[in-house]
């Protein structure tokens, strides 16, 4: 159970076991800024048990502040009652205090009454607040232990699909008997003589139980404090739900995990469409046909002929709202919520939502928590609530990867070409006066875009070529003046292109079902927009692929609205339309994050390698490790073994002494370090020609008689295979013995096994990074970053704030790598930086902390060599086998 606090100042935090005592001062720290309503910035390496850490100091904190809050609510209560006795003053007393006072006793009278009229509204909000929480904790609590709710729901959903399964073997048997065309006109006259289902007195009592206070009560309980967890991928989260269930809180907690309908979604005619985007656009189209009302052109096509609009089975209120109490009862990540999902024939994409308002922690991805209108249609509220960001060392570019947008030129096309095709089709009457103003001007936008590309909206974008082909940055303003569209109302435009894609779902959900007399008169504009999409065998895929790029314009065109100062627009122009493209580039992540900041009570940002930052104002600054000391050897490489300075610039690493003098170094290595060594370039195309090099002066051949050698490769899904061999041969090769001691792994800085990848124990005893992994310089959006920095940032007696930028991105690639390897309190490791720059003291103070600590600079490799045998050789001795 959570312990009560002991000491002044001073937290018993629960703890699965007995916490390291940098675990404890974690937890101290965590509930410190909690408390203080502060900014945190905690390091913590793999390891150091940071998910354990940041669940029990988190929740111990909110288990504190909820018995607080109790507390103060039973005052205030206590305190209105004892007011109603004061009450009773005799109304001569005051009168006569009140005529001693004269006007100055008038104001303070009409000020006592108005606190006393706030006070009363509070104690009343109170009361309301008190009554839900005991409703909402009765009936978690019926839900929890009541067996018969669940059988009777069970039952329910069983008898459900029985009728489903003879209604679909009626509609069989009679389509054979009668026919499709005789079945269509029956369907809905059978639909109304379905009979009610029968329950019994005593089913009857029990769903009454089941559904008692259903109106009331949809736990809409603004008191309810939540502390918002977010993660990078869905299988951190899944990591931190299953820490959640086996630490101390893990039978109390209210948690639900969030996620997006991709990972959530259980209906598999939706699930097998496989891409976000038409995944998304399916269901909300299934959402609108089970909602939505049939417009007169609907209505009388209905009398001609029966129109199919699909609906999702899974999205039932009642069942949604009873897959809401059991993720309320007991802990469940996504796994488990879409077997849920499965089991209760309900939607666990809207029914982990309803769980948000009686939820203590939420669990969800990056994405949703940063970008605002998602958390807004999430129903996810920050309002004095705490937010934790762990895997953070990504936040920055995670935010300006969010608000970025990029539409291509053949997407404009597919765009135009879609609009047009509601426009002149024959349901036209249907829409609106306004709606038709949208559509026009959303075609004036396209046709702007495609000319500012080069381009013109006659011809075919695949053939039409691009007579100044290159890359052009433009202010929005700028892009809106050239664009000749700085007149029109983006907004508006924006909300009229998400009104039309409901038209558009509409339109489509008739227009595919079509009869083949209907097929055979398809002519005109319709018959060549189909054209345009051939090798379609399913009539639904061009419905589909046709509202994608409408998605995608409208990422773009919100994008335009933001501040001219935050951001720049890119155009691309590239051999034809088709290949161009406009990209928003977001300069200012700032101004997004600011608002998650301004909202929440306090926000804990955590990472194994974040940048150090000063205590300043409201930001805290925490890092820990558990590493001893002796099991870590970092050293930076000045000279090789025939003392060449190694400086790997983009003007020296080609030369071939340099990379002769790499593979010497490499090959040293090999003999002194045991199992796994992981070797990490700059870049793919590097690494290939370095390997290409090695293997033509038959040096590749000497490294594989120590070692065997992998390379990662490009495509990700190749990526586990070899990670599977690389590490059986490592633990053949210490079981065996021979010559070959192990494997030497060729990765790259920023690729798939740079971030992720656990290079724990024999997997990892050594990690090479060869040279400095710095950005392009010449890339536009890096060269516009640097240039608004430059502009916006205050300048210090320091490098200017765009040299900073450089060197930031490029150590955090560098601590993203080498922190692969050393994973738990045990392992042990060398790291070897092979570059004589990284001495320099601004690049120094980059590394992690716990790294910066114990690095040695060895200006010559007879130095660097020797202290690399001694450490292994010393670590063979004492962890015997484990090394070896």
């Amino acid at each position: 159970m959570p312990g009560e606090p002991q000491g002044k100042g001073r937290v018993n935090f629960p703890f699965p076991y007995t916490p390291y005592s940098i675990q404890e001062d974690f937890m101290a720290k965590l509930y410190d800024v909690l408390e203080a309503g502060k900014v945190g910035i905690f390091e913590s390496p793999t390891g150091t048990g940071k998910s354990l850490s940041l669940i029990c100091g988190a929740l111990s904190w909110l288990r504190d502040f909820e018995e607080k809050k109790k507390q103060e609510e039973a005052r205030l209560l206590a305190d209105e009652h004892n007011g109603q006795d004061k009450q009773q003053q005799p109304t001569s007393c005051r009168a006569e205090a009140s005529n001693c006072q004269g006007s100055a006793g008038e104001l303070d009278w009409i000020t006592e009454f108005m606190q006393k009229k706030e006070e009363q509204a509070m104690v009343d909000r109170l009361k309301e607040e008190q009554i839900r929480r005991k409703k909402r904790e009765d009936r978690l609590e019926k839900i929890r232990h009541n067996v018969q709710l669940k059988y009777a729901s069970k039952r329910k959903r069983l008898d459900d699909d029985e009728t489903q399964r003879l209604l679909q073997l009626s509609a069989e048997i009679l389509s054979t008997e009668l026919g499709s065309d005789v079945l269509e006109q029956l369907d809905h006259e059978e639909e109304e003589l379905i009979l009610a289902e029968y329950e019994s007195d005593e089913e009857k009592k029990v769903g009454l139980r089941l559904d008692e206070d259903d109106d009331d009560d949809d736990l809409e309980e603004e008191h309810v404090t939540k502390i918002y967890y977010c993660s990078r991928t869905h299988s951190q989260l899944a990591q931190f739900v299953h820490e959640v269930q086996k630490s101390p809180f893990g039978e109390e907690i209210r948690l639900v995990s969030l996620g997006s309908r991709q990972n959530l979604c259980v209906n598999e005619e939706v699930r097998h469409l496989g891409v976000v985007q038409l995944i998304n656009d399916r269901c909300m189209e299934m959402q609108k046909n089970k909602h939505g009302k049939k417009s007169e052109g609907e209505e009388s096509e209905g009398k001609k002929r029966r129109v199919s609009r699909a609906v999702c089975p899974f999205y039932s209120y009642e069942q949604m709202q009873f897959l809401r109490d059991e993720v309320l009862v007991k802990v469940k990540d996504i796994e488990q919520l879409v077997a849920l999902g499965k089991e209760t024939k309900a939607c666990p994409y809207y029914g982990s939502r309803y769980a948000i308002p009686a939820a203590q922690l939420v669990v969800l991805p990056y994405q949703m928590l940063l970008h605002e209108s998602t958390r807004c249609a999430s129903g996810i509220k920050l309002k004095d609530q705490v937010v934790i960001i762990d895997e953070a060392h990504n936040l920055i570019d995670t935010i300006t990867c969010i608000y970025s947008a990029e539409v291509r030129g053949s997407q404009v096309s597919q765009g135009l070409c879609y609009p047009l095709l509601c426009s002149v089709s024959s349901r036209l009457k249907r829409l609106k006066a306004k709606n038709l103003m949208y559509i026009k001007q959303i075609l004036y936008l396209l046709e702007r875009f495609v000319s500012i590309l080069g381009g013109n909206v006659n011809r075919n974008p695949n053939v039409q070529s691009i007579s100044q082909a290159g890359t052009e940055l433009k202010s929005i303003n700028d892009f809106l003046f050239q664009s000749q569209i700085d007149n029109i109302n983006l907004f508006k435009v924006v909300w009229g292109l998400s009104s039309l894609f409901g038209f558009v779902e509409r339109d489509g959900a008739t227009s595919v079902v079509k009869t083949n007399k209907e097929k055979q008169k398809m002519a005109g504009l319709q018959n060549f927009l189909l054209t345009l999409h051939q090798g379609s065998d399913k009539e639904g895929e061009f419905r589909y692929r046709m509202a994608s790029p409408l998605m995608q314009i409208e990422g773009f065109l919100s994008a335009l609205t933001n501040a001219n100062q935050d951001g720049r627009v890119i155009l691309n122009r590239q051999g034809t339309v088709a290949q161009s493209s406009l990209k928003f580039l977001l300069l200012n992540p700032a101004v997004h994050f600011a608002k998650v900041l301004k909202e929440c009570r306090a926000a804990i940002i955590a990472g194994g390698t974040m940048q150090p930052v000063r205590e300043q104002g409201c930001v805290i600054d925490f890092v820990c490790h558990v590493i001893p000391p002796d099991n870590i050897l970092p050293i930076i490489l000045c000279s090789g073994p025939s003392n060449q300075q190694l400086e790997f610039t983009y003007q020296k690493r080609d030369l071939p002494q340099m990379m002769d003098e790499m593979g010497r170094i490499l090959g040293n290595l090999c003999n002194v370090v045991p199992g796994g060594v992981v070797c990490f370039f700059p870049s793919y195309e590097y690494e290939k020609q370095v390997y290409t090099h090695w293997e033509r002066t038959g040096l590749l051949t000497r490294l594989a008689t120590k070692k065997k050698i992998f390379q990662e490769p490009k495509r990700a899904n190749q990526v586990e295979q070899v990670l599977a061999e690389y590490a059986k041969c490592i633990k053949r090769c210490s079981q065996v013995g021979g010559q070959v001691t192990g494997a030497l792994l060729f990765s790259v800085v920023g690729g798939k096994m740079s971030e992720g990848i656990n290079f724990s124990d024999d997997l990892g005893r050594c990690v090479v990074l060869v040279g400095m992994p710095y950005p392009n310089i010449k890339s536009p959006e890096l060269q516009e970053k640097m240039a608004y920095l430059d502009k916006t940032m205050p300048r210090t007696a320091g490098p200017p704030p765009s040299k900073m930028l450089i060197e930031n991105l490029c150590m955090k690639a560098v601590n993203q790598s080498i922190g692969r390897a050393i994973r738990h309190q045990k392992d042990f490791a060398s790291i070897l930086l092979v570059d004589h720059r990284y001495a320099r003291p601004s690049v120094f103070n980059k590394l992690p902390q716990w790294i910066k600590e114990r690095t040695e600079i060895k200006p010559a490799f007879g130095l660097a060599f020797a202290a690399l045998r001694k450490f292994h050789q010393e670590k063979k001795s004492c962890y015997g086998s484990e090394a070896s």
